[in-house]
């Protein structure tokens, strides 16, 4: 049975147009997704927001006129509950360090596959953060370093020695069939493990996870 989900109104901000098409294009295939304004700049952002009130921001860090993080500062002040993501390139980590302490609830690079946009959609429209998979090292070390702090309002949950033992090997970067042989467990069983930490620690993908473990002095950098 295909999973059901709310319908999710979304306003994309971005300087190139070309981009804005393909992200259009792109959610017209997903009937629970509904791209309701664009913008090409983070002042048209911030007044088609106030009229339209979406459930999803994507906005692009870098834009004339006004850039992402002013306009994400400029948002939140009147809607501190207002879920941003912020759209980037490879090499702006430090930009993307701003935007989160600036209160984006995640981060997307411009490249991610269509799959992981609309899984950050569905996940950040219910107030969780989102972090695109290939967050890079430095980004990591980054946000373990800052006072940003996306779990500070979730209680912290309780691992098992086995949980604890794998969440230490994922921040090693050992995938889950290396992991398997070193603890002589299934392929299955770890997955099954790595499952029930994302859903404790309310990560969708390994850098969420390495980012609580960091911030939660599970794993030290």
């Amino acid at each position: 049975m295909q999973k059901q989900y709310r319908n999710i109104s979304v306003v994309i901000a971005d300087d190139h147009e070309i981009f804005r098409d393909g992200f259009r294009v792109m959610l017209k295939k997903y009937p629970e997704i509904k791209l309701v304004g664009e913008a090409e700049n983070g002042k048209e952002l911030i007044d088609i927001v106030e009229k339209l009130k979406p459930d999803v921001i994507f906005t692009d860090i870098k834009m004339p006129v006004m850039d992402g993080i002013e306009a994400t500062r400029l948002l939140l002040k009147n809607n501190p509950d207002i879920n941003i993501v912020a759209l980037s390139m490879f090499d702006e980590d430090t930009l993307i360090m701003e935007m989160l302490e600036t209160g984006a609830k995640g981060y997307m690079l411009k490249n991610a596959q269509k799959d992981e946009i609309i899984e950050a959609i569905h996940h950040v429209s219910n107030g969780d953060t989102y972090y695109c998979k290939h967050t890079s090292e430095k980004l990591i070390k980054l946000i373990a370093k800052s006072s940003f702090n996306p779990f500070k309002k979730t209680p912290k949950p309780q691992f098992s020695e086995r949980e604890t033992q794998i969440i230490k090997l994922i921040c090693e970067q050992y995938a889950n069939k290396e992991i398997a042989a070193m603890l002589n467990l299934s392929v299955r069983t770890i997955e099954g493990y790595r499952e029930k930490i994302q859903e404790k620690v309310k990560a969708r993908n390994t850098a969420g996870i390495v980012i609580f473990a960091i911030k939660n002095q599970i794993h030290k950098i």
